[in-house]
């Protein structure tokens, strides 16, 4: 439980540092990876968390298992939700930049080092545009093994 409460405020202190500063897009480029990594855990043992925390047939008295997955449903859903939000919001921060850029590069065409630091923030823009396909991946492996294994359990409300 310890891990969890300081896992949960990693997240929140991370949440807070990318999305508190609208006119720090660098931050967003240099902590969206590693914030991304710690939020994507519940994704990456979600096999395991079922597997543990969901019984098999013999153990069905001892475990509420619509309880356990109705927590599940709303931690995955409290997860996407935020990554996804993270990831728009850098994109937009870094997109704001990028136009920003191109409106200096057409009063100044021979600045080397403003064409270099455009190029630069085009490349993290479209970094983190190529993230939303990761989460939308992530987010559909997950959705399909917790369904796989709570269908029986819990019906999600139909905003899924």
């Amino acid at each position: 439980m310890c891990l969890r409460v300081s896992k949960r405020f990693l997240i929140s202190v991370s949440i807070a540092a990318v999305t508190a500063s609208p006119g720090s897009p660098s931050q967003c480029s240099t902590a969206l990876c590693e914030l991304l990594r710690v939020m994507r855990t519940i994704d990456d043992r979600i096999v395991h968390e079922l597997n543990t925390t969901i019984p098999t047939a013999s153990f069905v008295g001892k475990v509420d298992p619509g309880q356990t997955c109705k927590q599940l449903y709303q931690s995955l859903m409290d997860a996407h939700t935020n990554r996804e939000r993270i990831i728009k919001n850098c994109i937009s921060q870094t997109s704001s930049v990028v136009k920003t850029l191109k409106e200096e590069r057409e009063k100044s065409h021979d600045d080397i080092a403003l064409l270099k630091q455009l190029r630069k923030e085009q490349t993290k823009l479209k970094l983190m545009q190529s993230e939303l396909n990761v989460e939308e991946v992530v987010n559909d492996r997950s959705w399909k093994v917790f369904n796989e294994r709570c269908r029986i359990h819990y019906k999600p409300p139909k905003s899924q």
